[in-house]
Order: structure tokens, then sequence, then C-alpha cells
């Protein structure tokens, strides 16, 4: 069984908060294949020596690539910790990403508080679990 994948993105305002929680939660986030968009994954990757791979900046279409591996079912949780004080350019691409996490029940953590309560749970590393994955062909 391949490890799953985990996304790890922030907001300009709010890297310095998710690379905390990453160095709280390295032990338990080590194990899975950690994917983020540009800045965000090179400021994780320097800082605590995991293995991220790095898509695009958010702006310049990495919120879109992530978006594109939750609709190919190749996402298993979103760790965005996105700012609501400071709107981003491209907000429409962050929603998208919002939604399509909704869409395709793949957990997503906004907050430091709700990310503890995710990567905490006995279901995260659980490898035998399987979230429900609607389909939408019937």
């Amino acid at each position: 069984m391949t490890a799953r994948t985990v996304a790890l993105v922030a907001h300009d305002h709010k890297k310095a908060e998710l690379l905390q929680w990453v160095k709280n939660h390295q032990p338990l986030l080590a194990p899975f294949k950690l994917v983020a968009t540009g800045t965000t994954g090179k400021l994780i990757s320097d800082e605590t020596g995991l293995e991220v791979h790095r898509y695009k900046s958010g702006p310049l279409g990495g919120d879109q690539q992530i978006g594109a591996l939750i609709a190919e079912g190749k996402l298993d949780a979103l760790f965005f910790f996105w700012d609501p004080l400071n709107p981003a350019p491209h907000d429409p691409d962050v929603k998208a990403l919002l939604r399509l996490c909704s869409v395709w029940n793949v957990p997503v953590a906004c907050t430091p508080a709700t990310a503890d309560l995710v990567v905490t749970s006995p279901l995260f590393s659980d490898a035998g679990h399987q979230r429900l994955v609607p389909d939408y062909g019937k």
C-alpha cells in the first residue's frame, strides 16, 4: 500500500503558524507523502528536513494543482492555513480548493486547533481507514 498524500498550504501571514504546527507534529506527518504549494513547501522542507513535493506558488496555479489531486482522488487530507483577514488576489482559487474538499469528502483543516484534532485522530494514522468517497456517477 502506498503512503497516503497530505497537502500543506498557507497564505503569507500564516506560513510561520503552519511551520510551527508541522514541527509540533513532525513525527505524525513523516510517514505521509507531503505536497505543498511552492513557497510553503520550501519553507517546510528547509526548516524540518521533511521531503515535500512542491507545486507552483498558490497564485501561480499551485492551489489548482492541489485541487486537481483532490478531483483525481489522489489527496487524503488538506491542511490549509488561510488568512481570512487579508484577502488574496487568487481568492476564487482558494474557495474552489475548499469546495473540492467538501465535494470529495477530503478532510480539511484551516486552523491549528482543527489541524490538531485531525492529525491526532486515530483514523488519521490508520492506513486501513478508507474515507467514504461520493459516487457522482449514480
